[in-house]
């Protein structure tokens, strides 16, 4: 598959070796955000009740400081009380103090409630502390339901989505495979999802209970002393441009240490795969000096990242300490004129802390919700790429076929201005094997893709035994099919279960039977747990040529009826190679077979040999005839064998 190979892959966002990057801006945020939204719709009742539930947590845990500011007021009263003798009234008292002329203290017990000679009613304040832990106790329960609530919710969600691409990956053509990288595949799958469902959770909650808390807070404090609101308000600008001056720098920063986290991890990971090279070449040195550099590199930003970032808290801090200082002294003035109780200036102080907190956690939200978008947004990319053309609707179903294939005038392009495949006629009889040779990018793969409908093809047909193969479905089509690929492809499990693959339900006689028709018997035996070796995701525990057996075995398992081998003992030594074309041989013996070959000794027998360049079969025939014609073919072979071949002539 050469030839697609060369063609250029998008640049994977998520940075060199798949390293996460932040999550760029979204590129149509509200059409994203709104179709993400459309995907919450079947728990609109669920999160009724969550909006619900906060509500009540907000509610009940605003009244909190209210309440406990009045327990502040009964204790205040109860020591003002002790200061005057029994039997007296408020009144009195107030005017006794009138008459010894303490005006500011007349002004501030004008407005208290108490009773001359009584002392703490510490009855009074039992009763209100057990009111105030009962509301925050169901202010907990309230906070705990509409997060475990929410956490199903998102859960679903994402789980509904994880469904939706999944389905849709199985329904993408080869060309979103061939034009986009694995890596960039996978982060969309993986990466780009569990973003949405690690913060969709965190981030709706937030946003919610921030929105209300924020109500809350203005409200309480406004009911409370709307000069001391204005106060608490007045800090919000000077609070915007200080976040918002220090994120701009900050993130700059943050783009560095990603763009250097990127580079040392791929440098990493190259000398670390190529270790053995790198001390061949006593390159070993020039590898940590460029370690060491880029390693510096990632030290300088990360850390002015973290520390700038880090100084917006104390500036924070110090903002909400300057505006804690004058609501103090204002609200010490207050209660020095009896304008406000004592209690109600606690109350309004602990609600200025709080109102500080979801302005922050709004604006953290708003940075969040800009990743979950932009990675849900490119899981809608995904969602929205062209599928491939739906088998037809009243398909033929093909179970046993002679092996007639037949391209007549077929023409494809894997991009509209650059042709490549232009009126192509083949004729194959059935049991022929059919090799095709050339130079990379000639063509070779593209004419075995456009066999199995990897590919559309734009003009003519493609016949099997006179049926057109766009009215086979692509199941049936392809269950007619054995591939033996140059790129192997094994999974994690057992030697067994890979030779398995190639037919289900296979018995453990048909297993081991094709295992020894593809001389891999012999290798897994050797192995300490035999056919029951579990191989790793890269089936790194055992060599490329083994590799490339068990597909071989596979493909024997598989018993087709038409046979596909892409340069299928690339991997192998010459030894096993030629036990590998005798078993081929009896593989391929009355089945039609397309064989593509870069080595030309293993074809020299095929019934005919397509010679491709550039798209076109320029030369076709047996070795002896196209040896005997001394053109492309002649000039390929010879390149190869010229040693040989000037032996022998």
């Amino acid at each position: 598959m050469n030839e697609k190979k060369t063609r250029r892959r998008r640049p994977h966002p998520h940075g060199p070796r798949g390293v996460m990057m932040p999550a760029e801006k979204a590129k149509d945020f509200k059409g994203s955000l709104r179709r993400l939204a459309g995907h919450l719709k079947p728990y609109t009742g669920q999160l009724a009740v969550v909006v619900v539930l906060a509500i009540a947590s907000v509610v009940l845990s605003m009244a909190g400081p209210k309440i406990l500011g009045q327990a502040t007021n009964i204790l205040f009263a109860g020591v003002i009380g002790r200061q005057f003798p029994s039997g007296l009234t408020k009144e009195q008292a107030v005017e006794m103090l009138r008459a010894s002329g303490r005006e500011q203290m007349v002004e501030m017990l004008e407005g208290m409630e108490f009773v001359p000679g009584v002392g703490i009613d510490f009855s009074a304040i039992g009763r209100v502390l057990i009111i105030l832990t009962g509301i925050y106790v169901v202010s907990a329960f309230s906070s705990w339901l509409q997060h475990y609530i929410m956490a199903g919710v998102s859960q679903r969600t994402v789980y509904g989505l994880r469904k939706e691409v999944d389905a849709k990956l199985s329904r993408l053509p080869l060309k979103y495979y061939d034009d986009n990288t694995r890596g960039e595949i996978l982060s969309r799958v993986t990466n780009d999802i569990d973003n949405i469902a690690g913060t969709l959770q965190q981030s709706l909650n937030q946003l919610i209970t921030a929105l209300f808390t924020l109500i809350g807070v203005l409200i309480m404090m406004f009911s409370i002393s709307s000069l001391l609101a204005v106060i608490a308000l007045a800090t919000l600008p000077l609070s915007a441009i200080v976040t918002v001056s220090i994120a701009k720098r900050s993130q700059k920063q943050f783009v560095a240490q990603w763009d250097s986290t990127g580079v040392l991890n791929s440098h990493i990971e190259e000398m670390y795969t190529g270790h053995s090279i790198v001390k061949v070449f006593n390159r070993q040195q020039k590898a940590i000096a460029e370690f060491d550099q880029e390693n510096e590199r990632l030290f300088e930003s990360s850390f002015k990242a973290q520390f700038i970032s880090g100084t917006i808290r104390p500036a924070m801090q110090l903002i909400n300490n300057l505006n804690y200082v004058a609501i103090s002294v204002i609200g010490g003035i207050k209660v020095a004129s009896g304008a406000l109780l004592l209690g109600d200036v606690q109350a309004f102080l602990q609600y200025s802390r709080h109102f500080t907190q979801p302005i922050v956690q709004t604006a953290s939200i708003m940075n969040v919700l800009q990743s979950t978008v932009a990675s849900a947004e490119r899981v809608f990319e995904l969602l929205d790429e062209e599928e491939e053309i739906a088998d037809t609707d009243a398909p033929v179903a093909l179970t046993s076929i002679k092996g007639h294939v037949e391209f007549k005038n077929v023409s494809f392009r894997y991009k509209s201005e650059v042709p490549l495949i232009e009126g192509m006629d083949l004729k194959v009889q059935p049991g022929q094997t059919v090799a095709i040779v050339g130079p990379t990018g000639a063509g070779k793969t593209t004419v075995v893709n456009l066999l199995m409908r990897f590919y559309e093809i734009g003009e003519g047909s493609i016949t099997i035994d006179g049926v057109d193969v766009r009215n086979l479905t692509r199941n049936n089509l392809r269950r007619l099919f054995g591939m033996v690929l140059q790129d192997t492809w094994l999974f994690s499990g057992s030697i067994r279960d890979n030779i398995a693959y190639g037919r289900e339900a296979a018995s453990e006689a048909e297993i081991l039977a094709a295992a020894r028709a593809a001389h891999v018997d012999h290798f897994v035996r050797t192995l300490p747990d035999g056919y029951d070796t579990q191989l790793d995701d890269e089936a790194s525990n055992i060599s490329q040529g083994q590799k490339q057996l068990l597909t071989i075995a596979r493909a024997f398992l598989a018993d087709p009826q038409i046979l596909i081998l892409d340069e299928a003992t690339s991997s192998v030594d010459t030894r096993t190679e030629v036990l590998i074309q005798e078993a081929m041989a009896k593989l391929m013996h009355d089945r039609t077979s397309f064989v593509i070959a870069h080595r030309l000794s293993t074809i020299r027998n095929a019934d005919t040999i397509l010679v491709m360049d550039n798209g076109r079969i320029i030369a076709q025939g047996s070795h002896d005839e196209l040896m005997a014609a001394r053109g492309f073919y002649y000039d390929l072979y010879r390149s190869q064998f010229a040693g040989a071949y000037d032996a022998v002539v």
